[in-house]
């Protein structure tokens, strides 16, 4: 396998920044938004649990906290794009049984792939939430 570049850190601060215009768009309070933006840093200690737990979790905040299960939706699935970029197929279910049982079957390569993509994309999801919370007290006050 030889290296690629997959701009992981641009695509990292594009979902921060869609966060951040999100929550705006959405009136929310300069706290309520700078907990949202910080969920980034759950997603990166979620990773250590495997694949099913971190595509669960938007599920899981479906109902309670729609905009931070919008945030997991949408770094799920832009680590989807990134891994067919490499040729590594994620599957994309609504089912939860079919949707774990689909991940348990990818090789574990693959798996080993995926989850070091998701590592390097959620570490770069907290270095730009660190660099732009300032603007969320600024912008929305």
């Amino acid at each position: 396998m030889t290296w690629e570049f997959y701009g992981l850190d641009e695509r990292a601060r594009k979902l921060v920044k869609q966060q951040l215009a999100d929550a705006i768009e959405a009136n929310l309070p300069a706290k309520e938004t700078q907990i949202l933006i910080k969920e980034s840093h759950k997603m990166r200690q979620t990773v250590a649990y495997g694949l099913e737990r971190f595509w669960g979790e938007q599920l899981r905040l479906e109902d309670k906290e729609s905009a931070k299960a919008n945030y997991w939706r949408n770094t799920w699935n832009e680590l989807v794009a990134i891994l067919k970029e490499g040729e590594v197929n994620l599957p994309q279910h609504q089912d939860v049984d079919a949707m774990a049982d689909a991940l348990w079957r990818i090789s574990p390569e693959n798996q080993q792939i995926a989850l070091s993509i998701l590592t390097q994309l959620c570490d770069s999801l907290v270095w730009w939430t660190q660099r732009y919370k300032s603007l969320v007290t600024n912008n929305n006050k």
